[in-house]
């Protein structure tokens, strides 16, 4: 199919559904011509795709396309079908486009957690500047495991707490700096609490106690890192857009990532407040965290390798986000 020729047949009913999605009021002549233009269109857009692909034309129907629309209905999509979409592609794609990064975060973060612990545990000086020897006695026996206490305001805590250090992450993933200097601090501070119970021979307690809900929280930490360094990433190497272009298109299809995570480490910390600390067998609990968080790998991996593959990248659909530049390469 000419395109050219195409835009040369339908040119004059393209400028005529213009003029009527821009008048402010219709008559019912009127709007049932703009239902019968918005129909045509969208088959031209159609036949278009069908045989050129992306281009300037389709662009320019696209965006005819969606102002009609918007005309015609006069609000936005319907939240609740807005939701499925969201849950069943947005979410899982952008976590998909994360799974390397966020593999190469846990292995970093857990390389330095075992460094720290190792450094400090294994020379007694390093372990006297984190306090008197009475007081990190007393932490190793007894506030350690005090501190995984159920309750459901400490849960509370746990969620809101992580969920901000999470967003952060995200939010200020554009410096390159914060989701490092977050991660790192995190890493030192786990390594540190490590480092105390092992020189007080009570590193079983501190595998034990970490394992069930630290599983499923700290691979939400290591996604958000990863999903601000996408977006750091895309400011710096844009590729054949935009700076510009390519900062608002990470940063919407990778916003999602961070709502996502609200939910995911609110199981976490039910997990935290609620099963970490019970007298219950150790397999049972870590067996809870791990098949939390097992789920969670297989919306990540599987749910998300799907969506992606169907060309879904978390980004919002084409309609709502805007007309774009056409580049080459």
């Amino acid at each position: 199919m000419d395109l050219d020729a195409l835009t040369t047949a339908r040119r004059h009913e393209w400028e005529r559904l213009r003029e009527l999605e821009r008048r402010r009021r219709l008559s019912g002549r009127e709007a049932d011509e703009l239902v019968e233009r918005y129909q045509a269109a969208s088959a031209d857009l159609a036949e278009a795709k069908t045989a050129a692909g992306r281009t300037p034309q389709a662009d320019v129907i696209s965006t005819l396309i969606a102002g009609a629309r918007l005309r015609l209905t006069r609000g936005a999509e319907n939240p609740l079908r807005a939701v499925p979409r969201f849950f069943v592609l947005q979410l899982p794609a952008a976590l998909y486009r994360l799974r390397w990064t966020t593999l190469v975060i846990a292995a970093a973060f857990v390389a330095i957690v075992a460094l720290v612990a190792a450094w400090i545990s294994g020379d007694p000086v390093l372990v006297a500047t984190l306090g008197d020897e009475a007081g990190l006695e007393r932490y190793a026996e007894n506030e350690f495991v005090e501190y995984y206490n159920p309750a459901a305001s400490f849960a509370g805590t746990v969620w809101t707490n992580n969920a901000w250090i999470a967003a952060q992450c995200v939010l200020f993933g554009i410096t390159g700096i914060w989701p490092v200097m977050v991660l790192m601090q995190n890493a030192i501070g786990v390594g540190t609490a490590a480092a105390v119970l092992f020189s007080f021979d009570r590193g079983d307690v501190f595998v034990l106690y970490i394992l069930p809900h630290g599983m499923l929280e700290l691979t939400c930490i290591f996604v958000a890192g990863a999903a601000g360094l996408h977006i750091f990433w895309a400011w710096i190497v844009p590729g054949a857009r935009t700076r510009g272009q390519a900062l608002a298109h990470a940063g919407r299809s990778l916003a999602t990532v961070a709502m996502g995570l609200v939910l995911v480490l609110l199981v976490s910390a039910l997990i935290e407040g609620f099963v970490t600390g019970q007298p219950w067998p150790w397999p049972i609990k870590i067996g809870i965290g791990a098949a939390a968080l097992g789920a969670f790998l297989f919306y990540m991996i599987r749910v998300g390798g799907r969506a992606a593959r169907a060309g879904e990248t978390g980004d919002l659909a084409e309609a709502d986000r805007g007309a774009t530049t056409l580049v080459a390469g």
